[in-house]
């Protein structure tokens, strides 16, 4: 019997279903949005969780257009037992894909938000022959793209019109990633424009539409205080957080386990659930669907999902960051969860300007977790929002030391370098490899101000490059002292390295430092704990800037 296919890149549930990929039944989150009757729902979950995939499961299921020939896809799957398949092919639906909007001016995105709707209002060029004069005329600066800004504001609006007076039923408005093209508004310099044209975009069709039957967005994180779901009471917002819904995004280990099972690959789930569990969604522990298709897909473990999930926000974000936000993320990537205050919604222009914006940025966007073991906090506390976070899985740890190896060390190619010099003790090597990394990462910081962030940064890069050979720990007490780095070899036959840094402004008290901090590894047998492991092969080094 042939297998079915790994749906890789696939977003199109007709595709999956017809050209017979392997999917992973998430029907039924169909039947709990008709159960619920929310008017707007607003899922934020992290790029690439299945988002898009539900959302045209959705569009495939409630859309009044081909209806019989759409039944056809739900036949095997659970939501075809339910009572509410009653409701499949019913109404008219608009579905709006907002993702790939990352332009770099305001008019070259307003170019693109036009040639959207251009090809919305194209598939629905037979509505015009029952709309009346006005409303033609209207139409046709959309369908022919002669409208200004203004008529495209509403043109959400003017089309759930149109379709509602068409099929006497109000309408389906889906909007998948619909704060995509703010964040990268903000990000490019252009966000002013942006959020004027969005307000008026996504409130006139969700706030005060009568021709609204429901409206479903998803995206990264909830944007508040910018005026788009100002006065929308009708908003539910349902969160990483929250405990609805936590099944429909992402995967469970029954179905990764049953995933693997398919393709013969179950030996492999202890490793699997090393690098791609560990994300908590409500109380629930959830697989990135993502990585688990590509390492179905190819076989091989590595990071699949940080490598495709770019986000020049966060790096911008990190570029702007103080020194506590380095200590705090070499803290995560050592394993630690850490305790942090995470608010309901985020404004972007506070983004830059607020080190405690950073941890809910990375929460939402999937670079951290809530952590399972998170402490009871009194309901009636004004800190309800404190939880405990930490990095879920291996794949996001290795994301964050190849990060800051490629943004500050200059290249991943100087970085392997380096460690190949430190393996063979060839010490001249690593000593000119470090100081043209040092080089470039003074480029990005200032030395006299922000020495220790500079340590921070070599230290997460470290962690990620190395993890799996080395456990690198800083700041662990030994002997009569705490060395500043140790990079203990996995296996205990080979060599291990301790590493005590010093700062000098001058050529001789660079030298001084260096002998000081040799006599200092000696003298406090910074070793001891290294000999106890039967570690017998110790490098010390020394690096004085």
């Amino acid at each position: 019997m042939r297998k079915k296919a790994v749906p890789v890149g696939i977003e199109d549930f007709e595709r999956i279903i017809n050209e017979d990929y392997y999917y992973v039944d998430k029907t039924m989150l169909i039947e709990k949005l008709l159960i619920n009757r929310t008017p707007v729902t607003l899922f934020t979950r992290p790029r690439r969780f299945g988002k898009t995939l539900n959302m045209s499961m959705l569009k495939y299921f409630f859309d009044v257009k081909d209806k019989e020939e759409n039944k056809k896809l739900f036949e095997n799957l659970k939501i075809y037992d339910s009572e509410y398949m009653s409701e499949q092919g019913k109404y008219p639906v608009i579905f709006i894909s907002l993702k790939d909007l990352k332009e770099d001016t305001w008019e070259e995105c307003l170019e693109s938000i036009k040639d959207i709707m251009y090809k919305i209002f194209n598939e629905y060029n037979f509505l015009r022959e029952k709309l009346n004069i006005v409303e033609k005329r209207q139409f046709d600066k959309i369908w022919e793209i002669t409208g200004n800004e203004r008529n495209f504001k509403t043109s959400l609006l003017d089309l759930s019109n149109y379709l509602n007076k068409y099929y006497g039923e109000k309408v389906i408005i889906l909007i998948d990633e619909y704060d995509a093209p703010i964040i990268n508004a903000f990000d490019k310099g252009y966000y002013n424009e942006a959020i004027n044209f969005f307000q008026t975009f996504y409130s006139s069709a969700l706030k005060t539409n009568n021709s609204l039957k429901y409206g479903i967005l998803t995206g990264i994180t909830r944007i508040i205080k910018e005026g788009i779901f100002s006065g929308l009471n009708n908003l539910y917002v349902n969160t990483i957080l929250s405990k609805d819904y936590l099944e429909y995004f992402g995967l469970f280990e029954s179905e990764v386990i049953e995933m693997l099972e398919y393709f013969d690959m179950k030996y492999k789930i202890e490793e699997v659930r090393e690098w791609y569990d560990g994300y908590i969604f409500g109380e629930s522990e959830v697989y990135n669907p993502w990585s688990i298709v590509n390492y179905v897909r190819e076989k091989e473990i590595k990071a699949y999902w940080a490598n495709v999930s770019g986000n020049t926000l966060l790096e911008n974000m990190l570029d702007n960051a103080g020194e506590s936000v380095y200590d705090d993320l070499k803290r995560f990537t050592d394993g630690e969860s850490i305790e942090k205050y995470i608010s309901d919604g985020t404004t972007i222009k506070s983004l830059l300007n607020n080190d405690d914006e950073i941890w809910q940025l990375l929460l939402y966007s999937g670079y951290l977790t809530k952590d399972e073991k998170q402490k009871e906090i009194d309901v009636t506390s004004e800190y309800t929002d404190v939880y405990n976070l930490r990095i879920p899985n291996k794949e996001i740890r290795k994301y964050f030391g190849n990060m800051f190896l490629n943004r500050f060390f200059g290249t991943e190619v100087k970085t392997n370098t380096l460690i190949k010099a430190l393996e063979n003790g060839d010490i001249k090597k690593f000593e000119k490899t470090l100081g043209e990394i040092m080089i470039n990462m003074l480029s990005h910081f200032d030395l006299d101000k922000e020495m220790e962030k500079i340590y921070q940064v070599f230290m997460i890069g470290l962690v990620g490059f190395l993890m799996g050979k080395y456990e690198i720990i800083s700041n662990d007490e030994s002997g009569y002292g705490r060395y500043d780095l140790a990079m203990i070899p996995i296996k205990s036959n080979e060599k291990a390295y301790l590493m005590e840094f010093k700062i000098s402004k001058t050529k001789k008290g660079m030298e001084e430092k260096a002998q000081k901090a040799l006599k200092q590894i000696d003298e406090k047998k910074y070793d001891t704990k290294l000999k106890a492991r039967g570690i017998k092969n110790i490098l010390k080094i020394q690096i004085v800037q």
